[in-house]
């Protein structure tokens, strides 16, 4: 999987962990779902940021922890002979919301961050969480996924 990962403000710094932890939830998600091949990209950042972000696409004045956009999002036709990378999209978290969280539900910022990760990668993949019936099954999806990742809510 091409994971391309990157810091919005090119000035925001963050422990080199975090980055690994997120290249290691979305190496898990591509495993399970069967998109080892693709490339995500992920913006890590702080609440400015992913405010300005979610102000602007979902009309939300407020920062959130997790954004996702999703390349793929209508049915594509299928390309005969075709090579290459296929593109899911881009996640944004805002790793000081992340810090927030795992502070407010009392586990680590690892487990929050990768949770965080699964959420997105699993937005990319046209899960949703709308309604019951698509919150229900994307929350169960996550667990597997965390369990899968051997992460639990410490």
């Amino acid at each position: 999987m091409e994971i391309l990962i990157s810091n919005y403000p090119e000035e925001l710094v963050f422990p080199e962990e975090i980055g690994e932890n997120v290249r290691k939830a979305i190496e898990k998600v591509g495993e399970l779902y069967g998109v080892e091949n693709e490339e995500v990209s992920v913006t890590l950042t702080d609440n400015a940021y992913i405010h300005s972000l979610n102000k602007e696409y979902r009309g939300i004045d407020r920062p959130t922890d997790v954004l996702s956009f999703a390349l793929n999002e209508s049915e594509e036709p299928k390309i005969e002979g075709k090579t290459g990378t296929n593109t899911l999209g881009d996640i944004v978290i805002s790793v000081e919301r992340a810090g927030e969280q795992a502070e407010e539900y009392g586990h680590s910022l690892r487990r929050e961050v990768a949770f965080l990760t699964v959420h997105g990668m699993l937005h990319l993949l046209g899960y949703d969480h709308v309604e019951d019936a698509q919150r229900e099954e994307m929350e169960k999806e996550q667990r597997f996924v965390m369990q899968q990742l051997g992460i639990s809510r410490e």
